[in-house]
């Protein structure tokens, strides 16, 4: 595991950083001999509220989560069993949906069912209420903005018009603005 540990509003100490490595390291019994695991460990804090983020980069999965608390030990240990439920939740569905040699299941030890038992059902059913189509007007990120602004959402789906991409812009949680552009 390759570690990128980084403090926001926060001097990271050697103990703190050692702590965040030890607790994130044990994920890597979940995967199967990934030798290129990037961890992204991001550390902040704002009014007193401590906020771990960590993204674990595979190659062909992408795992993140954040958790705050008063103590940032604590939001160490509960971004893990976030991070730990996430991994279990998709190892039902990776199983599942990905039966073919050679797939993400590949990724994640111990995908098949134990002891013979089928997993829950239950789990892998995601309903899909509704469905939109539209048509994607060639515009610029900051429009796309206003656009968004305007009908009051989230995010909102865009043609950009500098590179002929699909992107998307989304208001974030601290008020600013995200841009999400796929490589092609």
């Amino acid at each position: 595991m390759r570690f990128n540990v980084r403090g926001e509003n926060l001097e990271i100490t050697p103990a703190l950083r050692e702590y965040a490595e030890r607790k994130v390291s044990r994920l890597k019994r979940y995967f199967a001999d990934v030798p290129d695991l990037d961890v992204q460990i991001t550390m902040r804090v704002v009014r007193e509220a401590h906020t771990v983020e960590v993204t674990l980069l595979l190659p062909r999965l992408l795992l993140r989560a954040e958790e705050t608390s008063a103590d940032m030990y604590s939001s160490i240990d509960l971004v893990v069993d976030k991070l730990e439920r996430q991994i279990r939740k998709y190892k039902t569905k990776i199983y599942r949906k990905f039966r073919q040699d050679g797939s993400l299941r590949d990724l994640i030890r111990g995908a098949e069912p134990e002891n013979g038992q089928a997993f829950e059902e239950e789990e892998l059913e995601i309903p899909i209420v509704r469905v939109k189509r539209f048509n994607l007007k060639p515009m610029d990120p900051e429009e796309a903005v206003l656009q968004m602004n305007l009908l009051g959402h989230n995010f909102f789906v865009f043609a950009n018009a500098e590179n002929h991409h699909v992107n998307v812009v989304y208001r974030r949680k601290d008020g600013t603005y995200g841009l999400i552009d796929p490589e092609a």
